[in-house]
């Protein structure tokens, strides 16, 4: 690859869509973060983290080096849509991040990829990253808006209206959100410069253990659980961030309900592995569940929360047995196929 990638542009959080002129909205794709290089031969696709996704995407490869015209370099998304009535599957996205080369060339016909792109930030021998994202916009249109699937370019509107029914019904397609772009801002890599607006929830969960901090001393994660249909208790995530002090404080607040053996010892268990943990330690001291607290989410995956939610507040006056998957919002469902347009 001959051109330098540089870091991918970032987004703050902010409580609501803002109104004002010179601002571009879009939705927040719920996938992996990429930036695409074409240097009319070769073709890197680079994570966030500045990772190399190439070799677990070979659909995409092929599809960017033959739809492209030309060199370039594209910001964007890589997501997996699913099903008849198509949503966005994280975990089948999840999946395709594997050791086997044979089970990345059968996960690419099984479960095949898109390519959302948002941004351009070099097109030939024409580096845009100082031009404006109007300008940038222009040319990633151009580019990109008559390529066939699976190479997407994102909607965007300059109507807060229109974003904040965005935000309302793709949800239902898997989207998490909207992002604001200043029209007149250019590509600041590294640097947070652009909106997120996230949906934001809240849920009365029970605490099942906890993992001790990887510094050895106080409580580093909170794992909670709600209860089926069926009164099983299933581990649905976890809650992390806390400061140094209320690490140490958790442990001796949480101390009395620590599952213990017939000697008093504290047991111990293990969550499920994946391909994520690797050789992580997974253990952790199992808690009675007998507490309650309230956490904010953002959107559930399956049976567990997307993201690591956030501690609100002890709820003492809630029954451990009534905190179900029943309290949890349910998304109308929405066509994915009616976001890419």
């Amino acid at each position: 690859m001959k051109y330098e990638i540089p870091a991918p542009m970032l987004a703050k959080s902010v409580p609501a869509i803002p109104e004002g002129a010179n601002l571009s909205f879009e939705p927040k794709w719920d996938g992996f973060r990429v930036l695409a290089a074409f240097d009319g031969t070769d073709v890197e696709l680079v994570s966030r983290g500045a990772k190399s996704l190439t070799r677990y995407f070979p659909e995409l490869v092929a599809a960017l080096r033959r739809l492209l015209p030309g060199p370039c370099i594209i910001d964007g998304e890589i997501v997996v849509p699913v099903g008849g009535a198509q949503r966005l599957d994280w975990e089948a996205l999840s999946q395709r991040i594997h050791p086997a080369a044979s089970r990345v060339e059968q996960l690419a016909e099984q479960t095949p990829a898109s390519l959302v792109a948002f941004d351009l930030l070099r097109l030939g021998d024409h580096e845009l990253l100082a031009e404006p994202f109007r300008t940038r916009r222009s040319e990633l249109v151009s580019l990109v808006a008559r390529m066939r699937p699976p190479i997407h370019v994102t909607r965007a509107t300059s109507d807060p209206a229109t974003a904040r029914r965005w935000f309302a019904e793709f949800e239902g397609a898997g989207l998490d959100g909207v992002v604001a772009k200043s029209l007149d801002a250019p590509y600041s890599p590294g640097k947070r410069t652009m909106m997120k607006i996230k949906h934001t929830r809240t849920a009365d969960v029970v605490a099942v253990g906890y993992r001790i901090h990887k510094s050895g001393r106080g409580l580093g994660s909170l794992l909670v659980g709600l209860y089926d249909a069926d009164g099983q208790m299933r581990n649905v995530g976890g809650v992390s961030a806390f400061s140094n002090e209320r690490r140490l404080e958790l442990i001796t607040e949480l101390a009395p309900y620590v599952e213990r053996d017939v000697a008093g010892n504290p047991t111990s268990g293990e969550t499920e592995r994946s391909r994520f943990t690797g050789s992580k330690d997974v253990s952790f001291v199992p808690l009675r569940p007998e507490r309650v607290l309230e956490v904010r989410y953002d959107q559930l995956e399956g049976a567990r929360f997307r993201h690591t939610v956030q501690f609100d507040r002890w709820r003492p006056d809630r029954d451990p047995r009534s905190c179900t998957f029943s309290q949890l919002e349910q998304v109308a469902a929405y066509d994915l196929r009616s976001v890419l347009g």
